[in-house]
Order: structure tokens, then sequence, then C-alpha cells
């Protein structure tokens, strides 16, 4: 016997069983402690916000052309962003009266982890338009097509949509070579101009 370890290695008396159930439950204890430390902090985060948000203006009650981003800290609301260039957003347009309550549901779903989908969610934007209101759900990875099929999914759930609500998924790239794009100035066009048909 060289040291104290070899001594360990042939002593038979059952001990060692002892030490190695004592060594995981101390492992479980660590592993518990952390996942009460995560879930604090994340606790302190959600009342955090919701203090400053209580404050803010809900998105309903704007009128005109408004629109609200809210994005991870270091994400730029931008397709050029590194976070976001290889991305997309689903997008899904709603009828006026209901951006405030679907804004509202989404902030919290992204803020409580609901979509389960790790880091991908970059973040989410509402647009007040006149005739219209649009939610968007941005992340990370477009070509990552279970990851944008879950977020779909759970964006369905998460806004209470009917099964027949269309939701477009468009990448970020698509959205940089659009050619001619005008901004809201186009929408306002397209809304502006419907065709007419003469009925007998």
């Amino acid at each position: 016997m060289n040291n104290k370890f070899d001594a360990l290695k042939d002593d038979d008396s059952g001990d060692h069983d002892q030490n190695e159930e004592n060594s995981t439950q101390k492992d479980g204890e660590k592993e518990k402690t952390e996942r009460d430390k995560n879930q604090t902090s994340s606790k302190r985060k959600v009342e955090q916000f919701w203090r400053f948000y209580s404050h803010m203006v809900r998105p309903g009650d704007l009128t005109g052309h408004s629109d609200f981003h809210l994005f991870k800290e270091g994400i730029k609301p931008m397709w050029e962003d590194d976070a976001n260039k290889n991305g997309g957003k689903w997008i899904i347009r709603l009828r006026k009266g209901l951006a405030s309550r679907c804004w509202e549901n989404l902030i919290l779903a992204m803020l409580g982890e609901q979509f389960m989908v790790g880091e991908e969610i970059c973040g989410a934007v509402v647009s007040v338009r006149f005739q219209e209101d649009i939610i968007s759900i941005w992340n990370k990875t477009a070509s990552d097509q279970a990851t944008t099929a879950r977020i779909r999914d759970t964006l369905r759930r998460v806004l209470n949509l009917p099964p027949n609500t269309i939701m477009e998924y468009k990448t970020h790239t698509d959205s940089i070579k659009m050619p001619g794009r005008l901004g809201p100035q186009r929408l306002l066009f397209q809304n502006l101009w419907k065709p007419r048909l003469n009925v007998p």
C-alpha cells in the first residue's frame, strides 16, 4: 500500500459505497441550488420587466403608424445585425383590437421561455398600422426548419390563433433583397388602392 487511496481500494468493508452515495447526494443538492438560483434570477428579471411594462402604452391604444421592438440585450432590431442576418421572422396580420392582448401574450411567452428553442429567439415586433396590426417574432436561423416550425406552433398556441390564421415566414435575406422596397409608404399605397368590381 503506497498511499491512503490504495488502502481504500483493498478495503472490503463497504464504506466506499456510502461515500459514493454521499457524493451523489451532494451533487444533487448542488444542482438543486443552482436551479433555484436560476429560477430566482429569472423571476427577478420578469418582475423587473413587468414594473417597466405596466407603465407603457398598449399597442391598441396607439394611433397612426407605430412600432414596438423587444429584443434580447445586444441584438438590434435590424436585419443586418449579426444575430439576425441568417434568420427570419414569423409574421401575423391582426385585425384592429387584437394587438394589445396578442403582444402581451407573446412577450410573456418569450420571457417565460415557452418556445423551448434555446437562444434561437432574437426578439419581437408589433407594428400598429391604420387598417391592421402586425406581430412578428424574429429568430436566428432561418434554415433550421424544425426550429421555425416549433416557433410557429408555439406562437399559434400562445396567441390562441384560430386554425385558419395565415402565418407567413420571411427570411431576412429575402427582405434585404426585395427590390424597390419603400417601407411604410408601400403598405399605405397597397391599402389605399383596392380594385373595384362593378356588379350589376
